[in-house]
Parts: structure tokens; C-alpha cells; sequence
């Protein structure tokens, strides 16, 4: 019978890959205040900064040495495994677990390479830069796209859809997640309260690591393949 297992994924499984964690100790996020850049208040006031912030994120995607590693590689080698069926949730919003070959992915907090129209609220697939002069292929208006970030004050996505799979899942794993930031932070006591196993996979242990059954501490591109071959070699025996 398959395994049903749900990882949350944060910054830290992409930062051995060359994608910046980009909010630094002081709180700033390449330099920016968060409120100019990650906030619909900060868009509204100065748009021309903010696309020029997420533009030069995107960019980043297309650069030589960001590539996936081992840590995305072993997840996406995970689901094509027999015996489990897995979705990862990510609070990042780069493509690095896609192109790993992963294909069940919930970007809770938005993605690089889409833009949202604000007049229809439809999604775009977009691996180029835009700003408020481009014109909207869904409705051919210019003025409308905007990052398709979730912002600080906004609803991140598919929380009914990541509740239900935390429901029917045997498995919860975190991995490269401070334990900090909400809701995210608090899918393990969800899955704590359903008697799920749960583990996390980090640097050091998080904030909330006591409420995890097992840890494995070390770089993503390391500790990530240790646990996937123990949790096969757990299946098979």
C-alpha cells in the first residue's frame, strides 16, 4: 500500500542551488525594507521599484549555477518510488523543484515565473521581465500584470487543498524551514494532532524541532538523500 507523504520545503533546499535567501539578518531583503518590496502597500507606492526587484529575481532563475541539486533531485526520484505518493508544498518561488523532475508542486507563496492580471485574476506563465507597460495576453490591457507573489497581508495559496493532503497523509517532513513564519510554521502541529510522523530535515534544528519525531541535520543536498534512502529502505524491508 502506497505511503502518502506531504514536505513542506523552504529556503534552505534551494540555498546550496545559488538562489539567494534574500531576507538577510537586519530583516532586509536584497538590500530593501520588506515594506517596499513585499507588500501591496510598497507596489502601490513605488510599482517601478517592485518590478525591477522581481524582474532581477527572475533573472536569477536563468543563471548557469542555479541548478537543482541533490536535495531536489532525491524528492523528485522519491515520487517516482512504487510505493509513495508524494506532493510538496514550498514556501519558495523558484522553479528548482520542477525542473528537478518533481510534479506534484503547491507554490503556497506565488512563483517567479508567472504574472497575475489584476483585471481578470488569470495566471501567466512569463520567464521574461515585465512591468506596468506590458500588455496582458489574456485580455490584451496593459497596466494589470503584477508579480505573482504572495505579499505580506495576503492569503498565501491552495491552504484548503494543503490541509486536505496534510489530512490523508502517513508522512509530514520540513525541510529548510526556519519554523518561523505562519501558516507554514504551523503545519506540523496540524499533522502532530492527527498522529502523522513527522520530520525535519535542516541546518540545525528549528524553532519548533521538538515537535518532530526524527531530524536529520546537515546541508539539503546531503541530509535530504540520507532520509529518502532510509525512508525506501523502510519501505522495502
Amino acid at each position: 500500500m502506497k505511503e502518502n507523504i506531504v514536505i513542506l520545503t523552504g529556503a534552505g533546499i534551494s540555498a546550496e542551488s545559488g538562489i539567494k535567501t534574500f531576507r538577510d539578518s537586519n530583516g532586509l531583503w536584497e538590500n530593501h525594507a520588506i515594506e517596499d518590496v513585499a507588500t501591496p502597500e510598497g507596489f502601490a507606492r513605488n510599482p517601478a521599484l517592485v518590478y525591477r526587484f522581481y524582474n532581477a529575481r527572475r533573472a536569477q532563475l536563468h543563471e548557469e549555477n542555479v541548478v537543482p541539486n541533490l536535495g531536489h533531485k532525491s524528492l523528485a526520484q522519491l515520487e517516482q518510488h512504487d510505493g509513495f505518493n508524494v506532493a510538496i508544498i514550498t514556501q519558495n518561488v523558484d522553479n528548482l523543484h520542477e525542473r528537478a523532475g518533481s510534479k506534484k508542486v503547491l507554490h503556497m507563496h506565488g512563483e517567479l515565473l508567472s504574472a497575475l492580471c489584476r483585471y481578470s485574476n488569470q495566471r501567466t506563465y512569463y520567464d521574461a521581465d515585465f512591468d506596468e507597460s506590458t500588455e496582458c495576453s489574456c485580455c490584451q490591457r496593459s497596466g494589470g500584470l503584477r508579480p505573482d507573489i504572495v505579499w505580506f497581508g495576503e492569503i498565501p495559496m491552495y491552504m484548503d487543498e494543503i490541509q486536505t493532503l496534510i489530512e490523508q497523509a502517513n508522512h509530514f517532513v520540513a525541510i529548510g524551514t526556519s519554523g518561523q513564519v505562519y501558516p507554514a510554521a504551523g503545519f506540523v502541529n496540524f499533522a502532530k494532532q492527527l498522529g502523522i510522523t513527522t520530520t525535519e530535515i535542516n541546518l540545525e534544528p528549528s524553532d519548533n524541532n521538538y515537535l518532530f519525531d526524527h531530524t536529520y541535520v546537515g546541508p539539503a543536498s546531503e541530509a535530504v538523500p540520507r532520509f529518502v534512502s532510509d525512508l525506501i529502505t523502510n519501505k522495502n524491508n
